[in-house]
Order: structure tokens, then C-alpha cells, then sequence
């Protein structure tokens, strides 16, 4: 992992800041990170047993970190179905997806979700797994039926 980003600590606790956040992981004692000329090196322990199966995980878990703070991760939805929308109301989204009742959905710190056209919803963060998370909490209120296709669905 190379980049610019501002790395005040490594160990078996890797915590990276930049522009979008800060955010930190704890890598598993099978593997070690070290901060070099060229970037964060994560390399397995040759003398524990499961070191080899842990260090490309642990390698994408400190990447995830830098591109997260650094450039963030994005994750698109789509609503369609007659009446079907969408707004944003400061940490709330209020869905409108065809119950007797409107359904609310609380948003995380650090995850910023926009609407557009009442029905494009981006989920924006430097977590690419809290992204990810959000995105499929929103999707499971109604997820798109195999008929019709309606309900909440990825974009792309």
C-alpha cells in the first residue's frame, strides 16, 4: 500500500488518518505491518501456521483503510415501483415503499447518503464495510421481486 495519506501508528494496530476520517484495524498476529519508503508492508509470519492464508486479507484491510480516508467508498441503490421514493432528513431516510407506513432508517456517523430524483439514493463513506452494511440494510425493507422487479435494488 502507497500513499500520502498520514499514518501516525503501526503495529498489530494499524490506524490511518486523512481528508475523509480516521480509521483503524486490528490485524490478526499471523501477519506484521511495517511502514517503509514505500508505503505500509504486510507480510506473514513465517513461523505460525496460518500466516500465509492471513496476510492477502490482512494486505486488503490496510488498503481498504488508505483508500477509504483518502478517496472513499461509494455504493448506489435504486427504487423503482409506482409511488416508490425516498428523502433524507438530516441523519434520517424516510422510505415510502408501499407499506400502510413510512419506514426510517437511521444513518451511521461518518456515512453521508444522498437522494436524487426521489429515487437514486448514494451511500457514501471512508468504511467500505459500513458502506456496504447501510446499503444492504436499506435494500433488505424491499428487495426487487423476480416478477416485477420492483423494490430496492444496486445500481449498476
Amino acid at each position: 500500500v502507497n500513499h500520502p495519506s498520514e499514518i501516525p501508528e503501526i503495529g498489530q494496530t494499524v490506524k490511518v488518518k486523512g481528508p475523509k476520517g480516521e480509521l483503524s484495524v486490528k490485524l490478526v498476529p499471523e501477519v506484521s505491518a511495517s511502514i517503509g519508503d514505500d508505503g505500509i508492508t504486510v507480510a506473514p509470519r513465517k513461523e505460525m501456521e496460518k500466516s500465509a492464508q492471513m496476510w492477502g486479507l490482512s494486505r486488503t484491510l490496510v488498503n481498504n483503510l488508505v483508500n477509504g480516508v483518502t478517496t472513499g467508498f461509494t455504493q448506489k441503490l435504486e427504487i423503482q415501483g409506482v409511488g416508490f421514493k425516498a428523502a433524507v432528513q438530516g441523519k434520517v431516510v424516510n422510505l415510502s415503499l408501499g407499506y400502510s407506513h413510512p419506514l426510517v432508517y437511521q444513518i451511521p456517523d461518518q456515512i453521508k447518503v444522498t437522494v436524487e430524483e426521489n429515487t437514486k439514493l448514494t451511500i457514501e463513506g471512508p468504511d467500505r464495510q459500513v458502506v456496504g452494511q447501510v446499503a444492504s440494510e436499506i435494500r433488505s425493507f424491499y428487495p426487487p421481486g423476480r416478477a416485477k422487479g420492483k423494490g430496492v435494488r444496486y445500481r449498476d
